[in-house]
């Protein structure tokens, strides 16, 4: 069989896997709003778009087999929408023409247990990073914290990235916390080196990283060590103005994923205004 239809089989059957496990998965399942009259019970092409940072036109291309070879970031990203299984995430890979990642590349795979806690945790913000500090996914009460964090592309989703490059971000620094926070992303990297050695996009991050930031190449140069400690955050709300939240980085055991979750004391007037920027989600208000 010549080696271009084979491949638009596989590329077929990719889009077809795609649409079947989106059909699956229903809006509420999801974390999304459901409601209204549905002509499938399943996600929108819209819907898996927000949950998956893509776009809804490379989702179309890609279910019509009209797209070839999604990229290991689109395969990953798209399982993780879907929220399939270990065996049903290495069959998309497969059906995308990609080895799946080994235990030798850093874990991007949110199992069905962490998933789990998410939904649990409708009213606080989460977010949940690999170990290069990549992030993974966020729930909406955390964009309505932190911004719409499904319009980051490419090193943009990376922590360590926005840190060095000066990147927007809404969390109040001064020198003193920033240091800290620079010391710490650096370490983590060190020792994400360590453990994940044969992992090329590490790689191409570091050397990405030396190469535009003179004060990353500096620490990373020192061969620092440490670690991260819960801290208290000020975050400006465009809307609600000031917050200052406990942050707190649970790190698992065995994937290594950053679990970062913000809360506030209850009854507080902290806990009061997360409770407005929630509820508030992603609105935008013109003055």
């Amino acid at each position: 069989m010549p080696a271009g239809h084979t491949e638009g089989m596989a590329t077929t059957e990719f889009g077809q896997a795609v649409r079947r496990w989106r059909d699956r998965v229903s809006p509420e399942a999801a974390g999304l709003p459901g409601g209204g009259r549905r002509r499938a019970p399943g996600l929108r092409r819209e819907e898996l778009s927000q949950l998956s940072g893509i776009s809804v036109d490379y989702i179309t291309r890609l279910e019509q087999g009209r797209a070839t070879r999604p990229s290991e970031q689109v395969v990953e990203a798209l399982a993780r929408a879907l929220r399939l299984s270990g065996q049903e995430r290495a069959h998309l890979f497969r059906l995308a023409g990609v080895q799946p990642p080994g235990p030798e590349c850093v874990p991007t795979h949110l199992t069905p247990s962490v998933q789990r806690v998410l939904d649990r945790l409708t009213g606080t913000p989460v977010a949940v990073y690999d170990a290069t500090w990549t992030l993974l996914t966020a729930n909406p009460p955390y964009d309505a914290l932190m911004g719409d964090t499904s319009r980051w592309r490419g090193r943009e989703r990376n922590g360590v990235w926005r840190t060095f490059l000066g990147l927007s971000d809404r969390v109040r620094q001064d020198a003193r916390s920033r240091r800290a926070l620079e010391r710490a992303l650096v370490a983590d990297l060190r020792a994400a080196t360590a453990r994940y050695p044969a992992d090329q996009r590490l790689r191409r991050l570091i050397a990405d990283l030396r190469t535009h930031s003179e004060r990353f190449a500096e620490l990373w140069d020192t061969g620092i060590t440490g670690r991260h400690e819960s801290a208290r955050k000020t975050i400006d709300h465009p809307q609600a103005g000031a917050v200052t939240l406990d942050c707190d980085i649970l790190t698992l055991e065995g994937s290594d994923l950053h679990i970062m979750v913000y809360t506030a004391e209850p009854g507080s007037e902290d806990a009061e205004r997360l409770a407005l920027i929630t509820a508030l989600g992603l609105q935008t208000f013109v003055a």
